[in-house]
């Protein structure tokens, strides 16, 4: 990974929340440890921490080959006020001297991409001042990183120490009541003679009864303060002794009398049938583990400990339910989620706010020529070409504020220097607190799309110079033909030549939109700017059309003299267009108004009509190349959808804007601006 500029802020985001533990690990000092720094941490050691800090379970994460230690706060406990917080980024070598020899090689079998688990593992712990003995049920699982290599440890722990003694004072009662028992005997054949005896035992009874009764406060208590948990102890006949836990009646158990009552009397017969072999084998005094799926799709892990007697016999089945459903849907929607990735068409890539690359999957090497291990951990500027690295900022900021840049089509760069088209979808990815914590995007590769289109237009534009020609030798001779058919007294052929005069007309109209769109996508249209007065231009185009046009009123109102430096064919075109667009979507006799006004540096022209109206879904898109309005009132007017889109790629190069407002039934105004002449 490289290295940090330790002059910017450094992004933990992804470290939001997390009770104590998050506020100590955010406020550490991580330039000492192996780790450097958070915001460079591999993708699977962020996701990991972000997870071991939403839990209520004591999760440990040991990172990398001096097993650097992160932790939650249900840890700390088990860790021990000697321990903790010295233990947070240092190695687990140095926070378990005292035990390292006897760990050590688990954690070497978990590194090489094992998973280790024991149940009521002994281990000697100075964590509170003195040295004690604790015992635990853990696992440790590997943490594998992006080239799916392990990179550390996920550790989930139980403190069973409590229980372990609880159990332990269990049996050492039952030796105290044998004992009792015995003095009982022989109290009784010397009752007559020593009633000081007699006392003296009452009380020692009256000690023991207390003892017992805190030991089975002391249960209840372990059993109720494991989240998600159910406990059972049953004894030979299969009975139960007691059932305790958070989870009871979600397990079937709804009833707090089943002290002495064997399954059957409780539940449906088929129910225990289906255990009796998983309670004959704790019975029979062997420790082991079985995952179960309940009916509504809850997962759980259940335990089964064989619990001795003073004589060593099996007397007791403790049974342990844990429910691990939420990590069973972590682990499965993470498998989801990298099938996708990796069998996506799409390069899909993931960043940090800072624009770091932390995830490349196959698609992105296959188009880019990048391998994960040489691009992870650069930034994303390195596929970005020098003409174009303004763009990564401003995409930046619309991220940052959780919008989605989507289909975004731009320039990139390969490995080999080839610079591809590529249609981009970026989103912010959230934690589970909304926080923005990265970027992910999805690059196409739209190189040949682009080509196609290429192709399309040369042959429009090739088509359409071809057409010209043989048009205007038409035209000519209508002209010819309408000359000497105006003394002829025939009417007929007279307003037929009329009429094949006008369409010549529109085709002519047609043909030179199509040249035009050829050659603006070409690069190949020319802009000649020159100052001029847009009041002028507006009245000459208006005198022009009032020659030809008496179907329609159309005035100009608000047109201050104001002086704009472009190109006057092509902005007159584009009044034209507007100006003709009104007409035929106006009926007659209604009121089309051309204005001019100043605003700011810029000239604001309109053209409003009382026509049919544009409704909102289609005034998104009216300006996109070939888009008509389909609707039963459009289907007579003709058109291809050129004009507006010729109008709006002019004055786009001329550095202005355009823009329609409308309502369906009430008519249309369409707005231009331009920057005045300075």
């Amino acid at each position: 990974m490289t290295a940090t500029n330790q002059s910017k802020p450094v992004d933990i985001s992804f470290l939001n929340g997390g009770g104590e533990m998050g506020e100590l690990i955010r406020s550490k000092d991580w330039s000492a440890t192996s780790l450097n720094s958070p915001a460079q941490w591999p993708a699977a050691l962020r996701y990991s921490v972000s997870m071991m800090l939403s839990t209520k379970f004591p999760v440990l994460i040991c990172w990398g080959k001096e097993y650097i230690q992160l932790y939650n706060d249900a840890f700390r406990p088990i860790l021990g006020v000697n321990k903790h917080p010295q233990a947070v980024g240092n190695s687990a070598k140095f926070t378990y001297l005292e035990i390292w020899e006897s760990i050590k090689p688990m954690f070497e079998d978990v590194m090489s991409g094992q998973s280790v688990s024991a149940t009521d593992f002994k281990v000697s712990l100075n964590r509170n001042g003195y040295l004690e003995d604790c015992y635990f049920d853990f696992s440790y699982s590997p943490i594998k990183d992006e080239k799916g290599e392990p990179g550390g440890i996920l550790v989930i722990c139980m403190e069973t120490t409590d229980k372990y003694r609880a159990i332990d004072g269990f049996h050492a009662m039952n030796e105290e009541m044998t004992a009792i028992n015995e003095e009982l005997a022989a109290a009784n054949e010397e009752m007559a003679a020593t009633n000081e005896e007699l006392a003296s035992v009452n009380e020692e009874l009256l000690t023991t009864q207390v003892s017992l009764s805190r030991s089975e406060k002391l249960f209840k208590s372990i059993a109720l303060n494991i989240p998600n948990s159910l406990i059972i102890m049953i004894d030979k006949d299969h009975r139960f002794i007691t059932i305790e836990g958070d989870i009871m009646e979600k397990m079937g158990y709804d009833s707090k009398n089943y002290a002495g009552k064997h399954p059957t009397e409780v539940g449906p017969p088929e129910r225990y049938e289906a255990s009796r072999h998983l309670y004959e084998r704790v019975m029979s005094g062997e420790r082991f583990s079985v995952p179960r799926k309940s009916s509504t799709g809850e997962d759980y892990m259940v335990h089964f400990v064989p619990i001795k007697n003073e004589a060593d016999e099996i007397d007791a089945g403790l049974i342990i339910a844990l429910d691990v459903t939420d990590i069973k849907q972590a682990e499965k929607k993470s498998a989801m989620l990298a099938a996708i990735i990796e069998s996506s068409d799409d390069a899909i890539i993931s960043k940090t706010l800072e624009s770091v690359i932390t995830s490349w999957n196959d698609s992105a090497e296959r188009m880019f020529g990048y391998k994960a291990d040489e691009i992870i951990g650069e930034t994303i500027y390195k596929l970005i070409p020098p003409d174009r690295q303004d763009e990564e900022p401003k995409i930046l900021g619309q991220l940052k504020g959780g919008e989605r840049v989507e289909h975004f089509e731009t320039k990139r760069l390969t490995k080999d220097g080839k610079l591809l088209d590529v249609s981009l979808s970026i989103s912010p990815v959230k934690d589970s607190e909304g926080n923005i914590i990265g970027l992910s995007k999805i690059a196409r590769d739209i190189t040949e799309r682009k080509l196609d289109e290429t192709r399309k237009n040369d042959f429009i534009g090739m088509v359409s110079h071809e057409l010209k020609t043989p048009l205007t030798s038409l035209n000519a001779l209508i002209q010819v033909a309408n000359a000497k058919l105006k003394n002829s007294g025939d009417t007929f052929l007279e307003g037929a030549m009329a009429k094949a005069s006008m369409q010549v007309k529109r085709m002519t109209g047609m043909i030179n939109g199509f040249l035009n769109i050829s050659r603006l996508e070409a690069g190949k249209i020319l802009i000649e700017k020159h100052p001029f007065e847009i009041r002028d231009l507006i009245q000459d185009i208006l005198d022009e059309t009032k020659l030809i046009i008496s179907s329609h009123i159309i005035n100009s109102f608000d047109c201050d003299s104001i002086s704009v430096n472009a190109d006057r064919d092509k902005i007159s075109s584009v009044v034209s267009n507007l100006i003709s667009n009104a007409i035929k979507y106006s009926p007659q006799g209604k009121l089309i108004e051309v204005c001019c006004r100043l605003s700011g540096d810029k000239v604001i022209v309109s053209v409003k009509d009382e026509g049919m109206g544009i409704e909102p879904y289609d005034l998104n898109k009216i300006f996109d190349r070939y888009y008509r309005v389909e609707a039963t009132h459009t289907r007579h007017i003709a058109g291809f959808g050129i004009g507006l889109y010729l109008s709006a790629e002019i004055i786009k190069r001329h550095d202005g804007e355009i823009w329609a407002e409308s309502e369906s039934g009430k008519g249309s105004t369409f707005y231009f601006s331009l920057p005045i002449a300075g």
